[in-house]
Order: structure tokens, then sequence, then C-alpha cells
């Protein structure tokens, strides 16, 4: 096993990008720090030492937040320029939220990076998430009382309008892309913010010493990520034949929604599931809370246990009935808007 602060060697960045030679083009998201300078240097290298390999396009995000941004993203620039690669950087434009500013700007971020990727082609977006980073989420969605899903924490791919969201260094330590940056002399910049305590993941990141002397270092805890994401996993396959199943004995009946008997008769986290796929697929304000859903479905088993039997709510957009032994679930009429 590498030594957690060693540089990383050329067969090592080539089994990082494996798998991404056949893209026409990738998106490197580098915002100056040491991770994301790290990815740029090492898909470089990965690019030339390829026959043929996809076009590499680094963006930079300035979210306006810090003055010293704009300086950041001409310094990665100029690496990029030097490296042979084209550099582009975006703007977070109009005004900024007092509360909830990190989720806002990591959601303009991707709008941004995904927006790029379309425009130039690209059909994956790499970003520099590290296990220091799936450790640091996975204590926030623990603290957030998340359910096995949250708790899976970042996975290494995901889809984002039909682009796919990769993250090759998210088992390396973060102390080996900087030991990589160090050997190969590359600087990088050091953003304040990651220290400013005013926010909850520099804070967890404050805790991480003493969370390792008792065995909960990064890499135990990413370890534990990636165990939940593949119970996580098992649990969906679980869901996908259940919701199948329930379509079946609909199909012979021909009504619409499905048998609350049935549905009665499954796991309590089955059951959960199938509700919140059923709300998410028909509502029109986004996915449902998981919270919101659980305490629906207690509301549900509830009426299920009662003579008569009905339940009607509304949630995330869609209504949810309970009336004649059959669950159904249909997008809500728009809301009204108060006249003035």
């Amino acid at each position: 096993m590498p030594d957690d602060r060693s540089a990383i060697p050329a067969r090592d960045a080539k089994r990082l990008f494996a798998g991404l030679a056949s893209a026409p083009a990738i998106v490197l998201a580098v915002s100056g720090g040491p991770d994301s300078v790290a990815l740029l240097w090492l898909a470089a290298r990965w690019r030339r030492a390829i026959a043929r390999g996809p076009r590499l396009i680094a963006v930079t995000i300035d979210h306006g937040l810090r003055p010293e941004a704009a300086r950041e993203a001409r310094d990665v620039k100029r690496l990029a320029q030097s490296l042979d690669l084209p550099h582009h950087t975006l703007r977070w434009r109009g005004p900024k939220p007092k509360a909830g500013l990190p989720a806002a700007a990591r959601e303009a971020r991707y709008r941004l990076l995904t927006q790029a990727a379309r425009k130039h082609g690209a059909s994956h977006i790499l970003t520099a998430h590290t296990r220091d980073d799936q450790a640091e989420t996975l204590l926030m969605r623990m603290l957030r009382g998340s359910g096995i899903a949250g708790l899976s924490a970042m996975a290494r791919e995901s889809a984002r309008d039909e682009i796919l969201l990769v993250r090759p260094l998210l088992e390396m330590p973060k102390a080996r892309l900087v030991a990589t940056l160090n050997k190969a002399r590359i600087d990088f910049a050091d953003d304040p913010t990651n220290r400013d305590l005013a926010f909850t993941r520099p804070r967890l990141r404050a805790l991480m010493p003493a969370l390792a002397e008792e065995g909960g270092d990064a890499r135990s805890l990413a370890r534990l990520a990636t165990r939940l994401a593949r119970a996580n996993a098992a649990v969906e396959v679980l869901v996908d034949g259940a919701e199948n199943y329930l379509a079946l004995k609909d199909a012979d009946v021909g009504r619409a929604g499905f048998d609350a008997a049935l549905f009665a008769a499954m796991p309590e986290e089955i059951r959960l599931r199938l509700l919140k796929r059923a709300i998410d697929r028909s509502g029109h304000e986004g996915p449902a809370e998981l919270g919101k859903v659980e305490t629906l479905l207690v509301a549900l088993d509830r009426a299920l246990g009662e003579r008569e039997g009905k339940l009607k709510q509304t949630l995330a957009g869609a209504v949810i009935g309970l009336s004649g032994g059959r669950i159904r679930v249909e997008p809500a009429p728009p809301r009204r808007t108060r006249s003035s």
C-alpha cells in the first residue's frame, strides 16, 4: 500500500483515468487549489502518455465571492497553457444568498460546468474530490440524519443533465496530491474559506485529527461510505423488484395506482422508497425530502389500519391518495398565486 504522503506515479495516474480514453472531450473543473491543480496536472500527463484520447478543457468557476479568485483563475490559465490545454473562466453572476451560500455556490458551479461541457461537446466533467472530501461529506450527512442513500456520500460517477460527472480522485488522500505537486514544483492557491469556521465543512475538518485518534480517520470513514453505498445498491435492487411486482399486479386489474394491501405487506424501507419514487416522478417541485416522506408514510400506514382507509395529502407537487384499497400518486394542480 503506498504511503499516504507519497507522490502519485504515472502508472497510478493511468489507473485513475481508466475508461475515459474513448470520451470525445472532457471538462476539468480546476479552481486553483491543490486538489484540482493536481487533477489538471495528472490528466494532462495521462493524455500525453496515450496515443489517442479526449480533448481536455480546463474550466475555472469564479463565484465572485473573493477578490483573489480572478488572480487564481489567471494562474490556472497559465498552467493550462503550459500544458497545451485550453482554459475558460466562467463567472457566477447575480445576487448571492445570505443563507445557504455553500449549497447555492455548489449548484451554480455544477450548472456552469454542465453548460461548458455542452458548449465544448464534452461527455464528462471531472472534479477533484478526494478521500478527505468523502469523509467530511459522510460526517455532514450523518449529522443531518440522512438515510442510507445519503450516507453513501459521493459516488465516483453520477449523471447530471446527460453529462457524466466523474470523481477520479475519490479514493486518493489529499496529501498525495500535494506531494505530487511539490515534486513537480507546481504552485497552487490557498483558499482561506477552507478554514473559515463560519461554515460546517471547515468545522468538521478541524475535528478530523481528534476523530482519527479514535480510529475515525478519512480512510475508515470513506470505507464506511463505500460499504453503505453497497448496501444502498442492494436495497435499490429490492425496490426495483417490488415496483415491478406491483406494476404486474396492477396490469392484471387494469386500474391506476397500486394495491394498498400488497404495499402494506412490504418492509418499511421498501415502502418508503416506493413512495418517494412515485412522488418524485409525479411531483413538480423537486425531489421530496426524506423526512417528509417518512411522515407521510406514517399517516398512510395509520389510514391503512382504519376501516375507511382514506387519505389525501400533497407533497413536493404530487397528490397522494388512498381510497378503495388503492394508493394513487398524481401531479398536484399548480399552486394559485395571490393577486395583488
